[in-house]
């Protein structure tokens, strides 16, 4: 049975738009601490003021997981649906959708793939041939968000041996670069969330086709 995404990637959205000013906001702190003296300037109230660095991190991280989770019960519902539509076009069991996302190393590809199933699943010629540049925008966001969760942890395993201003700058470059690409994969997955559920809610209304 089809059930209606819309309610979902509009929180999804309204998450991602969250994430994203946090990004910019400890962007703008790394890169603050970049340019003054390291020695002096991590988490000096003379360079920050009385903002609270570590509520701020706390908040963001709160709001990464919820939208975390959001996400994750909107690709599901969507993976549910491709399977009205195309069951047979799906190379792993609704239950991946979650599950995918979980499994170390793995989910840096598995969840591409189901998204790329439910992509075909949810056009209105699903056993057609691949357009040119059809997967575009899932494949750019996929890599962004790919390329962000490495550094992220490259930056964090850096965090935790910083033990001199030097190394802490080398920490902070990462972040900040960690930072830019969660902005760039935040706003891709803005676009994949609204083409991909615009794709579905099209194809059940039985509305004529947007350009695919």
């Amino acid at each position: 049975m089809l059930r209606n995404p819309n309610g979902l990637s509009y929180a999804v959205v309204v998450l991602l738009a969250g994430n994203i000013a946090f990004d910019v906001l400890l962007a703008a702190i790394e890169l603050r601490f970049l340019l003054t003296d390291a020695a002096t300037a991590f988490f000096d109230p003379a360079v920050f003021g009385a903002f609270d660095l570590n509520a701020a991190y706390d908040m963001a991280f709160t709001l990464y997981v919820a939208t975390g989770i959001v996400f994750i019960v909107w690709f599901h519902r969507l993976r549910k649906n491709a399977e009205v539509w195309a069951g047979d076009l799906q190379s792993r069991k609704p239950g991946w959708a979650i599950g995918g996302w979980f499994v170390p190393i793995a989910n840096l590809w598995i969840p591409r793939g189901i998204a790329v199933d439910v992509w075909r699943a949810s056009r209105w010629q699903p056993y057609a041939a691949d357009g040119a540049r059809e997967l575009v925008l899932l494949n750019a966001w996929w890599t962004f968000w790919v390329a962000d969760a490495i550094v992220d942890r490259v930056a964090s395993q850096l965090y935790k041996r910083a033990e001199t201003a030097d190394a802490h700058i080398t920490a902070a470059s990462w972040s900040l670069a960690g930072y830019l690409l969660d902005i760039i994969a935040a706003v891709l997955a803005v676009l994949f969330v609204r083409r991909l559920t615009s794709m579905q809610h099209t194809k059940a209304t039985g509305m004529i086709p947007a350009t695919q």
